[in-house]
């Protein structure tokens, strides 16, 4: 644990190593990866490598009780995996309850050496991490929205890396923002990486246009912008080119959140750094800015505006090169449709609820599913051949919603979900086509939806109910952006289409953190495949290459152990 202050009010939070956001975990494509974390806290713990692809290595996924129980107060667990195929920036964090609120950073995979960028190499490299700030301990907040069947309370601030800028009460400028030097004419890459927990956010910066040339950790087709759009677990790499000459004027970096959500509330607070230009022969290293010049201020679009969201999702386009192929499934084994959105519980006898009506509790589900978690991790239950005769889980996951409706227009009478552990069950290479379409039952809001263990091709997007003939006719498969994290719009469809190719049982999940805890979840289960290469490893560390990359995580927070591994 460690003391914060932020706001003007300081509390105990959980750090990794001691620091907020966590350190940075900078590898080589080709690497293969061990990180011990140890548990310090009086909780519970887990860590994902968010979009990792875990390749046969399921184990190290992280999230809890899927892949593994969590590692309990005072143990180690020892994450295993390889780095294959990507390069970019991602980010890792922690995967059980909401404490991924302090519980963060970026991970950096550089090209193999020798291997270029696809791009001109920049003068310097900025991580840029978007979070949220609450004054009050984050896990109290969930604990109370579980108990009242309401709607948990928002957060209190916005954050660039770990800092929430001048624009707050008791957030003076130039002690609580981030500062970003620049220096005339030169090129800076921004690794943007959006782990707020239940906010979209749009992001701009004063008077700068920005060159987007890569999402999830995939090359895409340049395009500049003035405004982008950065959604929970989603990372975006920008090319920043200063000014040719020194504006003598220094310049807001605003994030402000973006909601279609209605009724509801959330956080309508603006988070800012500041651009400042630097003449690197002043000698000056200081990290505050010259409050003497002028500050110029962004135009933010409206927090409902859908328009720079929809211009912005579809710009993106894989590289579609010899180098960056796109090898979207051209053919399709297996179609499924998974109605995305809020919907009810009862609330317990003899008790007043505080969710839609006092007689209702706010859940969540895919195709009417809640997905309740077991005592043991889904993938321990299936490898030891315990799943299903023990009751662990069910492998009947709906794959089409049971009870068609006007998904966009009046709900149903009931809107009450259902609750199981039910899981859905791929052969091993399987092609698949997922059409994940949001409901308006509670209200309309998207969703940003991540896959575990898999990246995934956006073919298709839309608003209104999904057509299975004139949008199918429609979809993209020339150059479609490849991704881990993708929003299903408001009132709208999105489709997208994998292969199956990964063994394990793999999480996927509403990005927006009070979603996944109200039940917005479901898991699949890619069946082993009948070669050795085609099954999931066993649960081992060896050093068995002569090339590793090693960090030590000393968790200052969490745990419950599940298979510890000896040091």
């Amino acid at each position: 644990m460690a003391n914060v202050t932020r706001l003007c009010a300081t509390k105990s939070i959980m750090t990794v190593n001691g620091e907020f956001p966590g350190p940075a975990l900078v590898a080589r494509e080709g690497d293969r990866v061990l990180v011990r974390v140890t548990n310090q806290v009086s909780h519970n713990m887990t860590l994902h490598w968010h979009g990792i692809r875990q390749l046969r290595s399921g184990w190290a996924d992280g999230p809890a009780y899927v892949a593994q129980c969590p590692i309990q107060i005072g143990q180690s667990y020892v994450y295993n995996f390889n780095i294959t195929g990507q390069r970019g920036t991602l980010w890792w964090h922690a995967h059980i309850s909401w404490i991924r609120a302090t519980v963060y950073g970026a991970i950096v995979i550089l090209p193999e050496l020798g291997i270029p960028y696809p791009l001109a190499a920049p003068h310097e490299e900025v991580p840029i991490l978007f979070g949220e700030w609450w004054k009050a301990n984050t896990e109290a907040v969930v604990k109370q929205a579980l108990q009242t069947g309401g709607a948990p309370n928002i957060s209190d601030a916005f954050t660039i890396n770990g800092l929430p800028g001048p624009l707050y009460n008791c957030s003076a400028k130039g002690m609580n923002e981030l500062v970003l030097k620049v220096e005339a004419g030169k090129t800076y890459l921004l690794r943007l990486i959006n782990a707020a927990l239940n906010d979209e956010l749009f992001f701009v910066i004063a008077n700068h246009k920005l060159t987007v040339v890569e999402v999830d950790a995939v090359c895409v087709k340049p395009f500049t912008v003035n405004t982008l759009v950065i959604s929970p677990g989603q990372t975006t790499n920008v090319l920043l080119t200063a000014k040719p000459f020194n504006p003598k004027a220094n310049f807001y970096m605003s994030a402000v959140p973006y909601s279609t959500i209605r009724p509801g509330t959330f956080d309508n607070t603006t988070v800012t750094g500041i651009l400042e230009y630097h003449n690197p022969n002043s000698g000056s290293a200081s990290s505050s800015f010259d409050k003497d010049l002028p500050l110029f201020k962004p135009t933010m679009p409206r927090f409902n505006d859908t328009g720079p969201v929809t211009n912005f999702t579809t710009k993106l386009r894989s590289l579609a090169t010899a180098t960056y192929p796109v090898i979207v499934p051209r053919s399709v084994d297996k179609r499924f449709l998974f109605t995305i959105g809020p919907g009810t519980l009862p609330c317990p006898v003899n008790m007043t609820c505080q969710g839609p009506t006092n007689v209702t509790r706010f859940a969540a589900a895919m195709n009417n599913v809640s997905l309740v978690f077991p005592s043991t991790a889904l993938l321990q239950s299936h490898y030891t051949g315990m799943g299903m005769s023990k009751g662990v889980y069910a492998s009947n996951f709906p794959t089409a919603p049971l009870t068609p409706f006007s998904y966009t227009g009046t709900p149903p009478n009931n809107i009450n979900v259902a609750k199981g552990t039910r899981l859905l069950v791929l052969p091993f290479n399987t092609s698949v086509e997922l059409v994940m379409q949001e409901t308006s039952i509670l209200g309309v809001e998207s969703h940003p939806l991540h896959l575990h263990g898999f990246n995934f091709f956006v073919v298709g997007q839309g608003f209104g109910n999904y057509d299975a003939v004139n949008d199918l006719a429609k979809f993209n498969l020339v150059d479609p952006v490849e991704r881990n994290t993708v929003g299903v719009p408001a009132s709208g469809w999105v489709a997208i289409r994998f292969l199956a190719d990964n063994p394990g049982v793999w999480f996927m999940h509403c990005h927006l953190e009070v979603h996944t805890t109200w039940g917005l979840r479901m898991a699949w289960l890619v069946l082993d495949g009948s070669l050795a290469n085609q099954k999931s490893q066993e649960i081992l560390v060896c050093l068995v290459r002569s090339r590793l990359a090693f960090f030590r995580f000393s968790v200052i927070f969490v745990s419950s152990s599940f298979i510890c591994l000896p040091s």
